[in-house]
């Protein structure tokens, strides 16, 4: 990941304007020397959510939901650090300087984003006003798609006269370096997309990083569609089409309608169903799951094409989810429609049935497998039981295994005992145990990260949380050096009244290695729910690792040969003094929670 001088950081933290970041999320009004709004992070009916005028933080006095621009974005949009860092410095007009430690050369985001919307700009207006871009608009009038439906996803024209692309941007100064870099021209110096529909793809904040440029004539080269090419901006495994719309939705509702075609996810979101993503251009893959598991995601609809090569999709798909725990319904449309065709001839009432009518994913399983097999067969029925056995035993959650086992035999109306003959419960734990423990895993890394997490990210929420910190551990409680400085960072700020704020915090440090950890530490999501008492927990870890390290140097001390028989008396006092005061965490006021 990137890491930014301090200057840069500098500059984006005096440019941030909370209000601003906040408003297009929650409806503050001006009240005095505060703004005030309904609070995003509880549902009430009084406002109690607050920004006092001039300063960088927010905080409700309901929830106790507090923080800067950052820590919003990151719980209420649930973005990464990064991308929050990005996002605002992209927003404030900011461009952030890489650190010369660890920098490697590459293209400037923000001008590959600013060559995107003029490209946006450029496609959608040779749809509309241009004569060459009269054919393609009437193919989407056909389809069923009006004016507001063309501007609301600035579907445009990549026109065919090629040069007329090449001189707009060069008119608006943008190089041919940077049309290249953002997958715009070619090695050739021509123009990527040309008499063809474009369609923009957005990241999850709504800024235009690629297109996909679907063909409308019959007799034109190449596939029916066409996506720019992995980019600095733009990586298909990692970009869902649509996010940048459902996004929001899926994070408040834990929800998701999952489709193939980008026409239908912007059909299916025009209709109201904003909790639509598709994939790009690529079967649905792992990293595309991740992206759904990072929001929050509980549940998932599938609305893929009814033929073959549609539910085979809906099968890998569903299986991915399921894999994580996941709830999968999959819908099955009428009159082997597609959504897009099936919004357009049935109506959003009638997509919305269909989401109620959607059966769960093992049911649906059997009964696609069922069709290709002979139930009346003993060996087919066998071969088809076990089959779905084993893909359910691959799953990771081992309770989900157990249920799921369960639901295939009262399905399939097979003994469980049967069913669940090869692997046990017990087993699935044993194996993904196992799969984990050829992984190479620092414990006190870990254990000195969890710490930091909490304090770093909710220390501000939870003012106790760093008095507990300080009552109870030092620097010297921590054997990672980065660790032992992140905390030191955190303890100073606190001690001598400075922001603590994570940009704040990042120009703190000392180092881009550090700049760099906590960038990665805090990608991991967290538990509010259960924060104090996970909080209270790892410091016991902390205190108790600390307190077995002292033992096992003393007794390395004694063991070693080096000192005589008094000292060795006297380290073996020390060791049993120490072995009968294991350390407890100390609470303020003497009080546990």
């Amino acid at each position: 990941m990137s890491s930014f001088n301090k200057a840069s950081l500098e500059e984006l933290r005096q440019k941030i304007n909370l209000v601003e970041v906040l408003s297009p999320h929650v409806n503050l009004k001006s009240q005095g020397a505060f703004y005030k709004g309904l609070c995003p992070f509880h549902e009430e009916k009084s406002p109690s959510f607050v920004i006092h005028k001039g300063e960088n933080h927010y905080h409700c006095y309901g929830c106790g939901a507090h923080g800067d621009a950052i820590s919003f974005l990151m719980n209420y949009l649930k973005m990464s650090f990064l991308d929050a860092v990005e996002h605002l410095a992209d927003h404030f007009h900011v461009h952030l300087e890489k650190s010369d430690e660890f920098y490697s050369p590459q293209p400037d985001k923000s001008n590959l984003k600013n060559a995107m919307e003029y490209a946006c700009n450029f496609f959608q207006f040779c749809l509309l006003h241009t004569e060459e871009g009269k054919q393609a608009l009437s193919y989407l009038y056909e389809r069923g798609m009006d004016l507001d439906f063309i501007q609301t996803f600035r579907i445009g024209y990549a026109p065919n006269r090629r040069a007329l692309f090449q001189k707009y941007m060069e008119k608006n100064k943008v190089s041919n370096k940077t049309l290249k870099d953002c997958g715009l021209l070619t090695e050739k110096q021509y123009p990527f997309f040309y008499d063809r529909i474009t369609i923009p793809i957005s990241d999850a904040m709504g800024s235009v990083i690629a297109f996909s440029a679907r063909k409308y004539k019959a007799n034109a080269f190449g596939g029916k569609y066409i996506n720019s090419p992995e980019t600095t901006l733009f990586k298909k495994s990692k970009t869902l089409f649509g996010l940048s719309f459902a996004r929001k939705k899926i994070v408040k509702d834990k929800w998701a309608i999952v489709v193939e075609g980008q026409f239908d996810a912007l059909r299916l979101i025009y209709a109201g169903f904003t909790a639509t993503i598709a994939s790009q251009g690529t079967a649905f893959g792992k990293d595309h799951v991740e992206l759904l598991l990072n929001l929050g995601i509980q549940n998932v609809y599938i609305a893929f094409d009814s033929d073959k090569a549609g539910i085979e999709a809906a099968i890998k798909t569903g299986d991915l989810f399921q894999k994580e725990g996941i709830e999968v319904k999959v819908l099955s449309l009428e009159d082997e429609l597609d959504p897009d065709n099936f919004i357009l001839e049935k109506g959003a009432k009638k997509f919305e049935a269909e989401i109620g009518n959607a059966i769960d994913y093992l049911s649906f399983l059997v009964q696609v497998k069922s069709k290709e097999t002979n139930l009346q067969s003993p060996a087919h029925k066998s071969r088809l039981v076990e089959s779905i056995a084993e893909q359910i035993r691959n799953w990771d959650h081992p309770l989900m295994v157990h249920e799921s086992l369960r639901k295939l035999s009262r399905l399939t109306q097979t003994p469980l005992e049967l069913v669940s003959a090869n692997q046990t419960t017990t087993e699935v734990l044993l194996k993904k145990k196992a799969s984990v423990s050829h992984t190479d895993i620092d414990a006190d890394l870990v254990l000195e990260a969890d710490l930091l997490r909490w304090l770093y990210l909710l220390g501000d929420t939870y003012p106790d949380f760093i008095e507990l910190a300080k009552l109870n551990l030092t620097k010297d409680h921590f054997k990672v050096n980065v660790c032992k400085n992140l905390f030191q960072t955190y303890i100073d700020a606190s001690d001598s009244k400075k922001p603590k704020d994570l940009l704040s915090l990042t120009i703190a440090l000392k180092s881009t290695e550090e700049q760099l950890f906590l960038g990665q530490m805090l990608q991991k999501r967290i538990d509010e729910s259960k924060a104090e008492k996970f909080f209270i927990d790892t410091i016991q870890k902390l205190l108790d690792r600390h307190w077995m390290s002292q033992r096992e140097s003393i007794k390395e001390k004694i063991l070693s040969g080096k000192i005589n028989e008094d000292d060795a008396m006297e380290l073996a006092k020390q060791f049993d003094n120490i072995k009968k005061q294991r350390p407890v965490v100390k609470f303020l006021n003497n009080e546990s929670p």
